[in-house]
């Protein structure tokens, strides 16, 4: 197949291209041109590049007629952020027998209240960022479902792997979390520590929507979360990581009042987000419909991100860290 990819060398997309390629496709790799794939592959050499600025043209109005005149048998849309432009690719593609294939988040679901989440037990979205998604999503359904273009949305979960922090511990981006795990220190914990994360490998990712766009019948139409087959709680998190410098975690459970004085602004609320939400998400929906086989736990997801980080010293952690 001819396959668009948008957003290419994103985290999805620096697996999904040369996943892609390996099978035989010829892929378009259209992105901003400002960054590289996180891991380099030979199988780049083979891909066509197209450069668009997609922010702008989703303004100008051009940006679906762009990738319409792409004629790809299917798109993959990995950054698409909101209701408006999701239209506009969908008006663009209308009539041409495309399949599009659209990354969303698993916070187009709210709070939990049956875990694990399924596709069809999940709570109402909160705050801007997962209502849109959940908009994106519930627009796509109905678009196949009245007979226009064939769509399917992925929802992948927190993505990590080698090349970028994953979401740690305390359900934040702040390094310096992992750093006083591995020496020993005590980390303070906003509310039990019971609180779950859903973690993915970026691979994992690429190949749910790989099976998607290989198996158009089966995935037309639906929708899909994408997590690792467990997910880790927070002080499962903080225990993994100190036993790999041979420690055992050090937690002392805080209200959220005392974490908001004592950590970062963006740190504390990326951590409220996440961890406010604690998901837990079913696989069964695509390993049903499309065989997904997720080659990597929770567990390996993070230590897999966390070993590059330390191979690579971006973290502030001695040479006992060996995750």
């Amino acid at each position: 197949m001819r396959i668009v990819v948008i957003g290419a060398t994103g985290h999805i997309g620096t697996f999904l291209v040369p996943r892609l390629v390996r099978a035989g496709h010829g892929v378009v790799a259209v992105s901003r041109g400002t960054s590289t794939p996180y891991a380099d592959a030979p199988e780049w050499e083979r891909v066509e590049r197209v450069t668009a600025d997609r922010e702008q043209e989703d303004r100008d109005g051009t940006f679906g007629d762009r990738i319409a005149a792409l004629a790809a048998d299917a798109v993959v849309d990995l950054v698409c952020f909101t209701l408006e432009s999701a239209e506009q690719l969908v008006r663009a593609l209308r009539g041409s027998g495309t399949h599009l294939v659209h990354c969303g988040s698993i916070w187009r679901a709210g709070v939990s209240h049956v875990l694990p989440i399924t596709e069809e037990t999940a709570t109402p979205p909160f705050g801007e960022y997962g209502t849109q998604k959940d908009a994106i999503a519930r627009m796509l359904k109905q678009e196949t479902a009245d007979g226009g273009v064939v769509t399917t949305s992925i929802h992948p979960g927190h993505i990590s792997g080698p090349g970028w922090l994953p979401i740690g511990p305390l359900g934040n981006l702040d390094p310096t979390v992992v750093t006083r795990l591995s020496a020993g220190e005590v980390v303070e914990v906003p509310g039990l520590g019971a609180e779950s994360m859903a973690h993915v490998h970026a691979d994992d990712v690429a190949q749910l929507f790989q099976l998607a766009v290989e198996q158009r019948d089966a995935a037309a139409g639906e929708d899909f979360f994408a997590t690792a087959p467990t997910a880790l709680t927070v002080r499962g998190y903080a225990a993994l990581v100190a036993s790999w410098s041979g420690r055992e975690a050090r937690l002392e459970s805080v209200s959220w009042d005392r974490f908001r004085e004592t950590t970062a602004t963006e740190h504390a609320d990326a951590s409220w987000e996440h961890l406010s939400r604690s998901q837990v998400f079913s696989t069964e929906k695509p390993e049903r419909l499309l065989g997904y086989a997720p080659a990597y736990t929770a567990s390996e997801t993070v230590r897999d991100a966390l070993r590059w980080q330390a191979e690579h010293g971006d973290l502030g952690v001695d040479a006992s860290f060996r995750p």
